[in-house]
């Protein structure tokens, strides 16, 4: 197969990839045509099918797993496969773990990591909190390690949700070790938690689709809910300090706009957020510049509000 991180325009490639998704759409001149997204274990790449009724294009659904044949084009600084035939492979044809983007740090490795930052959270009530999910629930456990930390944008590979997570504690750890202001078991502890609703927000692989929930509650509402039934399983758990975690995890995202119910007011709610902001940034852009050659700009990007390129040195 050509994973989709080694394809370049030019490419005239038949190979199977996961249709992630499938949107019928139409040209100016109102033809109608196919707009895909291939995902293979490396990424994803947006295809069309120009003539979806033409008899090289076989009956196809979302989350179908494809053959495509194709030339590998760029249009607007961005890969995409014109796909002039398409098929439904058997199963015995493709590997389904080929198809699911997967973060490249080892996950058993970076959970055990995590697990020495619970065990450094001195306050028993929050060490009996975080021991309650990241310690005793396995059913918590395997979705926390295999899922993303989005559908998209950044960290959106199976243990993203991890690799972020750990990402975000390890900064708190700079910042606890350099302004005495911030309580590390606090910090740490929202650290950990911030983003735990995800597990419910989002499906598992390959889908890795909002949920219901998802799209009705929202990860930093359901986190909440999470957080207050661990609450209520530790007998004289401190009402103020739930509140302080609850508003640590509601206000990590910093704006109202960007979806925090509330703006952060405790200093530790302020570093987790900019902790947040900090990690989903600088992997977003290396997302964005992974097997991208050279230091060419590569376009306004809607993101980040800029046109982008790596620096020279």
């Amino acid at each position: 197969m050509r994973y989709v991180n080694t394809l370049k325009e030019g490419d005239v490639i038949r190979s199977i990839y996961l249709c992630k998704s499938k949107r019928s759409a139409e040209t100016r001149n109102g033809k109608p045509y196919d707009n895909l997204t291939l995902q293979d274990k490396t990424g994803t790449l947006d295809g069309k099918v120009w003539d979806p009724n033409s008899g090289g294009i076989a009956d196809y659904d979302e989350m179908d797993f494809i053959e495509v044949f194709g030339e590998v084009v760029s249009y607007n600084n961005n890969l995409q496969l014109n796909i002039k035939q398409l098929r439904k492979p058997y199963e015995d044809e493709y590997n389904a773990a080929d198809y699911m983007p997967t973060s490249d740090k080892g996950v058993d490795v970076m959970y055990e990591e995590l697990l020495t930052y619970v065990q450094q959270i001195e306050n028993k009530y929050l060490r009996q909190l975080a021991e309650y999910y990241f310690v005793k629930d396995e059913a918590f456990i395997k979705a926390f390690k295999g899922h993303s930390a989005a559908k998209s944008v950044h960290h959106s590979f199976a243990g993203g949700l991890l690799e972020h997570t750990l990402s975000i504690v390890k900064m708190c750890e700079y910042y606890v070790n350099t302004y005495p202001l911030l309580s590390k078991d606090l910090l740490y502890t929202a650290a950990i938690f911030h983003d735990i609703g995800k597990t419910k927000e989002l499906s598992s692989f390959p889908e890795n689709d909002y949920t219901d929930d998802g799209q009705l509650l929202g990860h930093i509402v359901m986190g909440v809910e999470m957080i207050s039934e661990g609450v209520r399983s530790i007998e004289g758990f401190p009402a103020k300090i739930a509140s302080e975690l609850k508003h640590c995890v509601i206000a990590h995202h910093g704006e109202l706009e960007y979806g925090s119910p509330k703006k952060p007011a405790l200093p530790e709610a302020v570093a987790l957020h900019y902790a947040d902001a900090t990690d989903a940034k600088l992997q977003t852009l290396t997302e964005i510049f992974k097997d991208k050659e050279g230091n060419e700009w590569l376009g306004f990007n809607r993101l980040f509000e800029s046109n982008l390129r790596k620096s020279s040195v």
